[in-house]
């Protein structure tokens, strides 16, 4: 049975735009009251501004354990606790493992893996007290490997084994974990690659049915807060990803690989060359505002 979000606290990292910022949107619609958290202040407060009277923005690094707890202190102030979490940050790295340094690498593990685990230590204690619900992004990545975003497949793997697991030890507590499968989203993270590298938007374009589909943020944005409120064990977007999961062990065999990988001999120079001639092996707004080591190997 559906579970009302009407006076729930939410809790969303990575809440400046994308669909972090959609999510809580269509919360906020529902009644929630949101704590939009992220690394752009002025970003922040514009899409809270969206959201109507009664809701909270704060600047929050996840990287950071003193800048999550302070987060969290000051929405447990305002609200009195914690409902449901939306581990949503995340960013992606351009080009091949060869040219991709290990301080890009770092920056992103550090954000899509341990910025995960932050948000979810820090939040617990009230999501247990409250029997509540937390959503960690996973991706139809975590199972459906692309050569040039090695680093995004294996933070989106690890989240995923990290949320079932998760969901075993709190699960019995009243907790529910879900994993949140999105394909293509059309958010500035994906819109930036695509102006960025012609490579990423060839292989897209070659990608079979339904791993080439693209689905609005809105849409997601509704998929994630349905789930959440029938407390669903996973979220796929679209619905068709869900047949992406279930072909996971055939993606992964030989014969799978060979349909992945059939044009990586074209793609994968031509999209290292496009990162070295950008200087940067990541979009340069996640550049700035993470402060990224940005440079690719030569």
């Amino acid at each position: 049975m559906a579970r009302s979000l009407e006076g729930k606290v939410f809790f969303v990292t990575g809440g400046a735009r994308g669909i972090g910022a959609a999510v809580a949107a269509e919360a906020a619609s529902r009644g929630a009251r949101i704590a939009l958290t992220g690394l752009e202040p002025e970003q922040l407060e514009s899409v809270a501004a969206t959201l109507g009277p009664g809701h909270l923005h704060l600047e929050c690094d996840v990287t950071d354990d003193g800048s999550v707890e302070a987060a969290v202190a000051a929405t447990v102030e305002e609200f009195g606790g914690i409902d449901m979490v939306l581990a949503n940050a995340g960013i992606a790295t351009y080009g091949s493992l060869e040219h991709t340094t290990p301080a890009a690498f770092d920056k992103l593990a550090a954000i899509n893996i341990s910025g995960v685990h932050r948000t979810v230590h820090l939040t617990l204690p009230y999501l247990l007290e409250s029997r509540g619900w937390i959503g960690t992004l996973g991706s139809i990545a975590s199972y459906a490997p692309l050569p040039g975003a090695a680093p995004y497949n294996a933070s989106k793997a690890a989240v995923e084994l990290y949320n079932r697991a998760l969901r075993l030890e709190v699960g019995w507590r009243g907790v529910c974990a879900t994993t949140i499968h999105p394909s293509w989203i059309d958010t500035a993270l994906v819109r930036e690659s695509e102006a960025d590298l012609a490579s990423f938007r060839e292989m897209r374009e070659r990608l079979p049915w339904p791993l080439h589909k693209t689905t609005s943020v809105e849409a997601c944005a509704r998929a994630i807060v349905n789930g959440a409120e029938k407390r669903k064990d996973r979220i796929f977007i679209p619905r068709s990803a869900r047949l992406v999961f279930w072909l996971r062990n055939v993606l992964n065999s030989g014969i799978g690989e060979k349909v992945l990988d059939r044009d990586a001999e074209e793609i994968v120079p031509m999209m290292d060359a496009e990162v070295a001639a950008l200087g940067r092996s990541m979009s340069a707004r996640t550049a700035t505002i993470n402060e990224a080591e940005a440079v690719p190997d030569e």
